[in-house]
Order: structure tokens, then sequence, then C-alpha cells
């Protein structure tokens, strides 16, 4: 508070008596002084609240708001974060949404790919187990198994039991090897027609990096930036609810 405002506070006669070299002036430029850091923080209070703008040692207590503690663990200011501050950021942003879809695999899946930055997390639910999900983290998340299991055990229904583990998905069975007919070896057919040429040429050898990511590896595992503002996709067709949750 100016020391102008304080002086229109006072008394007539005190404010006659606060002119400049006296005492009275002298206790209102202190009280001016004293109130600044107040003031400065009550000027910009609204960035203690929007996840991008406040200090990083204020994150870890807005989850507690958005109902996200559970990924903090211990959201003391004294306690280390489990996770990049950014990623917290980001869960903290889209508290909202992960509340309202919660218990869905598209709620656990969101919330594991903000707090990890890693894609690729497939759910499960075995034919002969109801009730019961296997979670599996993709490798890049596989040295974060703790905060993947606290995450699961929070965003999963009540009823249902879970299962974490990085092993990939069984494939199919491999064939079995054809046997040799009695009578002997079939004979060769015709000469196969050679492949027609593409009007538009060959594929490309780009094309077909673009297609299998860089060195022909598999690009179902993404990178998320590592800062703030993270971007979610919209849930599933067949994901969406018969009703809207609550």
């Amino acid at each position: 508070m100016r020391r102008a405002a304080i002086e229109r506070l006072l008394p007539a006669a005190y404010q006659r008596a606060a002119g400049p070299g006296s005492v009275l002036g002298a206790l209102l430029d202190v009280m001016e002084a004293l109130h600044a850091p107040d003031e400065a923080v009550l000027a910009d209070v609204d960035a203690l609240f929007a996840p991008y703008r406040t200090p990083d040692g204020f994150v870890a207590y807005l989850t507690r708001w958005v109902a996200m503690d559970h990924v903090v663990a211990a959201p003391r200011a004294d306690a280390p974060l489990p996770l990049p501050v950014g990623r917290l950021r980001d869960l903290v942003a889209h508290g909202a949404l992960l509340a309202r879809w919660r218990g869905t695999p598209y709620g656990m899946r969101t919330a594991l790919e903000l707090a990890t930055g890693v894609t690729g997390f497939l759910l499960e639910e075995p034919a002969d187990r109801p009730f019961h999900v296997v979670v599996r983290v993709p490798p890049a998340a596989a040295d974060r198994l703790a905060l993947v299991t606290r995450i699961v055990e929070a965003e999963k229904p009540a009823a249902v039991t879970v299962e974490v583990t990085t092993d990939p998905p069984p494939g199919p069975a491999d064939p079995a090897p054809p046997t040799p007919d009695a009578d002997g070896p079939e004979p060769p057919g015709p000469d196969p027609e050679p492949p027609t040429p593409d009007a538009d040429g060959p594929e490309s050898p780009a094309a077909d990096a673009d297609a299998h990511g860089p060195e022909g590896a598999a690009t179902g595992v993404a990178s998320v930036p590592a800062v703030g503002r993270a971007r979610v996709p919209s849930p599933a067709p067949h994901e969406q609810p018969s009703e809207e949750p609550p």
C-alpha cells in the first residue's frame, strides 16, 4: 500500500502532522516498505494457481487440488519430485480431463503418457480372468515401474485387479513345418508372372523409412515433448462411454 493511500486513511489532524521530515511521515515510509512484498504477491496472485506459471516449488502442492497427489507420493517442499517438473505441470493442467475419465482405459493411458512422456502402454483384459487388467509397459518407461504402478493403482476401478509387466504381448504361434508328400515332391508349377511396375514408379526408400522409422525400427513408442503444454489425444470411438461420465 502506497504511503499516500495510508495517509488518506488517517484523521485530518494526523494528515497535517505527516509532512516531510516529521516522525509520522517516517513511520508512513516504513509502513509502505513493509507492505511492498505482500503487494507484489497479491498483484500477481493468479500466477500461483496457473500450472505453467506457478513456481516449481508450488507445483507439487497443486497436485492435491486436482487429485493427482498420488503421483508425487509425498508432496512436501523438501521432497524430490519423482518426475520432471514439466511432466507434473502437464498432469496439473489436465487434471480435470483425467478426473472425468478416471476408471477408463483412456484415462489410465493418458495419465501414464503425461507422467512418463512415453506412449505405447497396452491395456489387456484376459478372457479367462474377469475384472483383471494387464498393463504392459513399453521399454522406454521400464525404469519407472514404481511411478507407473502408483498411477495404475489410483486410476483403475476399485473392483478391478491389475498386473503391471514389461513383457511384450504374446505373438501368434509359429506355423507347423510342411509335411513332405509320400509320393515325392510336388512338381514345380509354371514360373510366376513378373511384378508389374507401378505407374508412379517404385516406392522410394524415404517413404519406407517414414513408415517404419529410422533404420527400420518400429515407431510404436514415441516421445512426448519434455516440458509442459503436452497435447492429449482424443479417446477412440470404442472407448466412448454410453453416457457421460460423472
